[in-house]
């Protein structure tokens, strides 16, 4: 395993610090399942709102109850160790509920980030973080990206026998 792939409490010990050293500490999460290019600007961007930028994935049991049988198409632990190897990614934290309301809460980012495709009374987290003096942005989401969609086309693709 990647070893910027941490467990909450050492993500809470090492960014603690930073915040305390007066580094602006991001949060943003999602099942990044096919890593594009709207997930690489969007991560890019979160990055670009602080120092740390530190992404909480959805677990293989979230990621099936939240988009369906046959997902993710990779185990957690590779979908990790690829997002903590991008170089805008400081950290990559596994979480196994269906949201990150606990690691939000326990964490308090500086900025928590979604994309803008999720209504601002929706995000998870956001009463939390404004209650504790941080921020939420809303970042613009790359048109003609989604991860459902290209997959729908792959299978499409495969029972055309293309």
């Amino acid at each position: 395993m990647h070893p910027a792939v941490l467990t909450l409490e050492e993500i809470i010990l090492r960014f603690g610090k930073e915040k305390r050293n007066g580094k602006r500490v991001v949060f943003t999460n999602g099942c990044f399942d096919l890593l594009h290019p709207g997930h690489i600007a969007s991560l890019e961007t979160a990055r670009g709102l602080g120092d740390e930028l530190i992404v909480g994935l959805n677990s293989d049991a979230s990621v099936r109850m939240l988009k369906g049988p046959g997902r993710p198409m990779f185990p957690a632990e590779e979908r990790a160790e690829i997002l903590a190897s991008l170089e805008c990614v400081d950290a990559v934290l596994i979480f196994e509920e269906l949201t990150p309301q606990r690691v939000i809460a326990a964490l308090l980012p500086d900025v928590l980030v979604k994309g803008g495709d999720w209504p601002g009374n929706q995000i998870v987290g956001r009463e939390e973080v404004e209650a504790a003096g941080g921020k939420v942005v809303r970042v613009e989401v790359r048109a003609g990206y989604s991860t459902s969609e290209m997959l729908r086309k792959i299978r499409e693709t495969r029972k055309e026998g293309l």
